[in-house]
């Protein structure tokens, strides 16, 4: 999040957490204490320009700015936006008419726009980038006549918006069971497309079972992985054979965010857990624990991951080695209704969304 933004009270869990030396008397830990952090971690360019477009529509529009589903998944960001006047809603019936209304960044379905429109209502399109390009993907090869096998799960906002495109032309895949069976009309016009925060590897194995059936499976002209969900998946793979815990700050409805707890553990680590917020933390974990992983979801201010930095150095993990895999530098400009308004309004602070933007 910006530099403005507030820590939101978290209810304290009701129970002693056992001191340092407690854990140590339960189980001595071989070797020194580290913690090994991933880079990249964290808050990817289409979530910063999401969030950005948020803040700005407050700033800018005043409160309240409606946002359809979360505007991305993590449980802090969408209190502390809520904090400043942001009203999260479902659907955009429930969005007064003539309202302001944000389209999150996983995207919608052109039935969900046609709706807004209806309802007279004005919107900012935060949709990142990259799945915007899945979505003009699942539209020209509907065009052309093909089938769409789309790899993804079911019932995620990013799956819906795709889908919506070109409904009778798509096929969801859930997972390598419903790859085996499967049924197309004519499998040689066919072409598969993927949810982008997905793992990389279970990706790769749905696909794999795909052209096994269907030999003449067509592959999209670029991989819709998003970046950054690669770039964290390979971060933490690097860290997991040397960690005996690995702890993920990222929220249970984050796709990528659960797959990397996923990835830890098949790349070698002991164990893995997933948090929103440092306080979720047992204590327990650390027991025999010498070298602690910790990595964030795409949608995770680094805020959290400083909590969980600061809890882990008071139970003796002060040494602290950042493991870079990739350096970031992609940035988005913020959605063209909103540079409208900042424009006129003449500001120039924070167009851009991503690493390395200035604030």
């Amino acid at each position: 999040m910006s530099a403005t933004a507030v820590s939101v009270p978290i209810p304290a869990i009701p129970r002693r957490r056992r001191s340092p030396e407690e854990v140590a008397a339960a189980a001595p830990v071989a070797g020194s204490k580290r913690v090994l952090l991933a880079a990249p971690r964290g808050y990817c360019a289409g979530v910063d320009r999401a969030v950005i477009a948020v803040e700005k529509a407050l700033e800018h529009y005043g409160p309240p700015v409606y946002v359809r589903k979360q505007i991305v998944h993590n449980v802090h960001v969408v209190s502390t936006l809520e904090e400043r006047g942001a009203i999260f809603v479902e659907e955009t019936d429930e969005v007064p008419e003539g309202a302001l209304v944000v389209f999150s960044a996983h995207g919608v379905s052109p039935a969900v726009v046609q709706s807004a429109e209806d309802r007279n209502l004005r919107t900012i399109d935060a949709t990142c980038p990259l799945v915007t390009k899945v979505h003009r993907e699942a539209v020209r090869f509907a065009k052309a006549k093909n089938h769409i096998l789309l790899i993804g799960h079911e019932g995620h906002e990013e799956v819906e918006g795709t889908y919506g495109e070109a409904p009778e032309s798509t096929t969801i895949v859930n997972n390598p069971a419903e790859a085996r069976s499967v049924e197309v009309e004519d499998p040689d016009h066919l072409i598969w497309l993927s949810q982008t925060t997905l793992s990389v590897d279970e990706t790769m194995e749905i696909v794999k079972i795909l052209r096994d059936r269907f030999p003449n499976l067509q592959d999209p002209p670029s991989d819709d992985i998003c970046y950054a969900t690669t770039n964290r998946q390979v971060a933490i793979k690097k860290i997991a054979p040397q960690a005996d815990l690995v702890i993920v700050v990222g929220s249970a409805n984050s796709s990528n965010s659960v797959r990397l707890m996923e990835v830890a553990l098949e790349y070698g680590a002991k164990a893995s857990h997933r948090v929103d917020f440092a306080i979720e933390i047992d204590e327990s974990w650390f027991e025999g624990v010498a070298a602690v992983g910790v990595t964030s979801g795409a949608s995770v201010p680094e805020i959290l991951v400083h909590d969980v930095l600061r809890l882990l150095a008071e139970y003796g993990y002060g040494d602290v080695e950042e493991v870079v895999t990739a350096e970031e530098d992609i940035l988005f400009s913020l959605p063209k209704e909103l540079r409208a308004t900042l424009k006129a309004a003449g500001d120039t602070s924070r167009g851009l969304g991503g690493h390395g933007r200035v604030a």
